[in-house]
């Protein structure tokens, strides 16, 4: 059955031109009605019934939903095309901008992965005594609560929660599976008469909860807290503060689906080899504590992660990937809102990447009360703003969007995306890519970049890895290019070799994770593949001659597909057998170094064994004097004969 796009006016506000959103989007478009949330409530309700019906409001969501539940129907989908492209006070036809984001919007998105997280209710809440105890008092009837307060602390007896005294030295976990170490633990003693009593004070007590209620007012008890899931913290002095503190922990009962963020793939992780560091970008970066390294890779608990995407957008392997939805959902986002553009007629598209809350309200609010988004200004939603990396920034301009602006919301890592930003800017060799750090929905207006021509380039399809799509960008963005500068932070570039340092022990080669630095098994050769390089800097570090450096680039041209020889040398004949081995300035260097003053080297015959190869040195050293591998002499043969004459004697 063919898709149905209903499609509203919202009395008379915006103009929308349903052949031409049904010639460029391929869907079946109903007339343009006026009211579809009030007066033709009836007409929503029938394409409801019938299925298959995407409604281009997003405002009354909640009111179509409930009245597909009241029908007993399939929920509609929807498409915001009013905030987005219909209300706007500048020039321009709206209707490919709002082609593409119905074009978008259908497109197909793998559901999530997700894990089951269950939490019983039994709750932590640690404070000021009278506070702690005023809210535990709220929270009793819903939650199993503990209270822990300052040792010292009065406390009346209250048999609906327990009361403890000490304080948290460790914490760990998230919602559901919380552990905790406490010190000067005493525990209230149940009974008795007169104030309470408790227990003798006891360190390294351990404990668990299923949700955190910190009312201190200290410091947080975990890194970024507010993307715990399960630890609510609430400044005492607030009381609005509190009182959504406790309304919160109240709602956190129950099984809950907590989304896997990102996948990883242990074998193409270059955290470390042979305990020597390497890649540490996702673990300097992770705002939750959710990475920590676990050997030659790195580990992530998906229970702490909170899909900031960072480490996704600064993994230089591909090890880590964003999955809520995959990366390549993303990319085929971006190519169908600007083919369906410039399809519907549109010349110039801009993108403006925001999240789903901060930047969806801005967008929203501009809407109503300002100028609204311009008509080439196209908006892209995304659940993870620090995720949206230089690969996604250049793969935007590739398709054919004429600038890329990104805008902040306050809980954004702007570093990383800053970072990422400096990295795609050098790639594209242009300014095209903005990040917009605003709070003033008004202020959009003067800070979204001016309308350019039509690029010049051809429009590239995003397929492949991240980095395979960033160089197809570069080559795309600037065809006559050859090597591009990169900054520090890259994770393209070449590794330069000291060659008077270099003695071609070849340790880099047999650590180098991603298979970029090489040997040749019949010359002594150090070989380098640029395009497999990540500059992890693992080369560098277990360099013994310190004879490696890195220097991080683009290079363009197919050299970058093939083996160059970084550093070669003569290879040393055996003298006995006249095979090739080694490295001739090496040997050289060991024969003086060690012949006549190293005692296992002291004779003449000894010393010639460091210029012969594996096969003959063995040779040599079995059939040498003062073998210490020797045996006794072999005994005799025994023939037929030996048996015959030792008869003849008996």
């Amino acid at each position: 059955m063919e898709k149905t796009l209903l499609l509203c006016d919202c009395l008379g506000s915006q103009t929308v031109d349903a052949d031409g959103l049904s010639k460029a989007a391929g869907l079946a478009c109903s007339k343009v009605h006026r009211s579809l949330c009030t007066d033709q409530i009836n007409i929503a309700a029938e394409a409801i019934k019938a299925g298959d019906v995407t409604i281009a409001c997003q405002q009354e969501r909640r009111r179509f939903e409930d009245l597909a539940e009241e029908l007993e129907a399939e929920v509609p989908g929807f498409v915001d095309i009013r905030d987005r492209a219909g209300w706007h006070d500048g020039p321009g036809d709206a209707t490919p901008k709002m082609a593409a984001l119905v074009a978008e919007a259908h497109l197909a998105s793998p559901a999530p992965r997700v894990l089951d997280v269950v939490s019983e209710g039994t709750c932590l809440v640690f404070g000021p005594a009278d506070l702690a105890l005023e809210v535990a008092d709220k929270l009793a009837d819903t939650l199993a609560v503990t209270v822990l307060v300052a040792a010292g602390s009065d406390v009346s007896i209250d048999p609906r929660f327990d009361v403890v005294r000490g304080k948290i030295r460790k914490a760990a976990g998230s919602l559901g599976n919380f552990n905790l170490t406490l010190d000067a633990l005493e525990v209230m003693i149940p009974g008795g008469r007169g104030a309470a009593d408790f227990t003798a004070p006891r360190d390294g007590a351990l404990s668990q909860c299923d949700i955190i209620l910190d009312l201190s007012g200290d410091t947080s008890l975990f890194p970024a807290p507010h993307k715990r899931d399960g630890y609510l913290r609430a400044d005492p002095g607030s009381q609005p503060a509190v009182a959504e503190a406790v309304q919160q922990a109240m709602q956190m009962v129950g099984t809950f689906e907590k989304p896997l963020y990102v996948r990883l793939t242990e074998s193409l992780c270059a955290h470390s080899r042979a305990e020597q560091a390497a890649c540490s970008n996702c673990l300097d970066l992770c705002p939750t504590g959710a990475i920590t390294s676990a050997g030659e890779h790195v580990a992530i608990d998906p229970l702490i992660c909170a899909g900031c995407g960072s480490c996704s957008a600064v993994c230089p392997s591909g090890a880590i990937t964003y999955d809520a939805p995959p990366v390549d959902t993303l990319f085929r986002r971006l190519s169908t809102l600007a083919s369906t553009y410039r399809k519907a007629g549109g010349l110039a598209p801009r993108l403006l990447v925001h999240d789903e809350d901060h930047g969806a309200e801005m967008i929203s609010l501009f809407a109503r009360y300002g100028a609204g988004l311009p008509t080439d200004v196209i908006p892209l939603a995304v659940d993870a703003l620090a995720g949206f990396g230089h690969a996604e920034m250049l793969a935007a301009l590739g398709c054919g969007f004429t600038a890329v602006d990104v805008l902040l919301s306050p809980k954004t890592e702007s570093d990383v995306i800053e970072a990422q930003a400096d990295i795609a800017r050098a790639i594209s060799g242009s300014d095209a890519i903005r990040l917009l750090d605003l709070a003033d929905p008004d202020a959009l207006e003067g800070a979204l970049m001016p309308g350019t021509l039509q690029p010049a380039h051809e429009t590239l399809l995003p397929l492949g890895t991240r980095r395979q799509i960033a160089r197809l960008a570069g080559k795309t963005l600037q065809p006559d290019a050859q090597v591009i500068d990169l900054p520090d932070a890259a994770p393209y570039g070449a590794v330069l070799v000291d060659t008077d340092a270099c003695t071609l022990c070849l340790s880099c080669v047999s650590l180098c994770p991603s298979g970029a630095l090489g040997d040749n098994p019949d010359l002594p050769q150090l070989r380098f593949q640029e395009d497999a390089c990540l500059q992890c800097g693992l080369c560098a570090n277990i360099c013994p001659e310190q004879a490696i450096t890195l220097k991080p680039q683009m290079n363009l041209t197919d050299a970058a597909f093939t083996q160059v020889v970084l550093h070669e040398e003569e290879p040393f004949a055996c003298i006995e057998c006249g095979n090739l081995f080694g490295v001739k300035s090496t040997v050289e260097k060991i024969t003086e170094k060690l012949a006549g003053k190293h005692a296992m080297f002291a004779s003449s015959e000894a010393a010639k064994m460091i210029q012969m190869c594996d096969n003959c040195r063995v040779n040599a050293q079995y059939h040498a004097q003062n073998n210490p591998l020797a045996g006794k002499e072999r005994p005799r043969v025994r023939t037929s004969e030996d048996y015959f004459s030792k008869r003849k004697d008996h």
